[in-house]
């Protein structure tokens, strides 16, 4: 049993599934790996996600400490921008791999699976 932020996962891969798992949180850490982005370069990135759906993403990503959000209170207007944590940064790895497996199935058709 694996405990983080005081949720139980049975497994190890089970725990980075809850982390980085569903259909934007990866994608979301894929563009912030460039370096901090605004939520607008971010919606501009991911033309296809809801903002509602965003802004939760975001959120959790946050509060699992993998990013951080930095309000500049300059007037006007304010500023948000996203970008990652150190701890965010190590998923670095994970990402590029997810990243270059996609291009490899893209490439190589014969990999993918019918």
């Amino acid at each position: 049993m694996y405990t983080f932020k005081g949720k139980d996962y049975p497994c190890c891969a089970s725990l980075t599934m809850g982390v980085i798992g569903g259909k934007w949180k990866t994608v979301i850490l894929f563009h912030l790996i460039k370096g901090p982005l605004r939520y607008n370069e971010l919606r501009k990135e991911m033309p296809t996600v809801t903002e509602r759906t965003l802004s939760l993403q975001l959120k959790t990503l946050e509060e699992d400490g993998v990013i951080k959000r930095k309000v500049y209170t300059t007037k006007p207007p304010l500023k948000v921008e996203y970008s990652l944590t150190d701890f965010g940064k190590t998923l670095i790895p994970v990402i590029q791999s997810i990243a270059d497996w996609g291009v490899s199935v893209v490439d190589n058709k014969h990999l993918m699976v019918k």
